[in-house]
């Protein structure tokens, strides 16, 4: 009771330890010029000009826009988005996105009526074993074409 030395779980963890789940939102309206980094999530329905680091997912909403370059985990466009984009593992593509620039991913969904007018190439890692680079080119009639030949 009184001479009770254990600690609590909560006393245990780091103060910089990010919250599980969090979400940080860049409202619309709102613009920023420069560097961004994050360690969870963010949400972009206003405009960034620059360089955006996250080690978890980014999501441009319909009214969000970035020029410059995207560095993260995961992404979803369905807004504005034109430059250099490197996502490790899911790039998703909605219908209402624009997209112009090089891209760089592990996967790739991109939704009818999506604008994707990029270069895109595809790291698809040796878990497959199939295909290691394909590189996505728009053909004559504006779709892309995949290493097996199919859109």
């Amino acid at each position: 009771m009184f001479g009770n030395t254990k600690t609590t779980e909560d006393t245990k963890k780091p103060a910089s330890t990010p919250t599980a789940g969090a979400i940080n939102a860049l409202v619309k309206g709102t613009v920023i010029e420069g560097n961004v980094r994050c360690e969870s999530d963010l949400r972009v329905d206003g405009t960034i000009k620059g360089k955006l680091v996250c080690q978890a997912k980014v999501i441009i909403g319909p009214t969000g826009s970035i020029e410059g370059e995207i560095r993260c985990q995961n992404a979803v466009i369905e807004g504005k988005f034109s430059g250099i984009l490197h996502v490790s593992e899911l790039l998703n593509v909605r219908e209402t996105a624009d997209v112009d620039g090089e891209i760089t991913t592990n996967k790739l969904l991109v939704q009818s009526g999506a604008k994707f007018n990029v270069s895109c190439k595809m790291d698809l890692g040796a878990s497959n074993g199939a295909v290691k680079n394909a590189d996505l080119k728009p053909a004559n009639n504006g779709t892309s074409t995949v290493a097996g030949g199919k859109a």
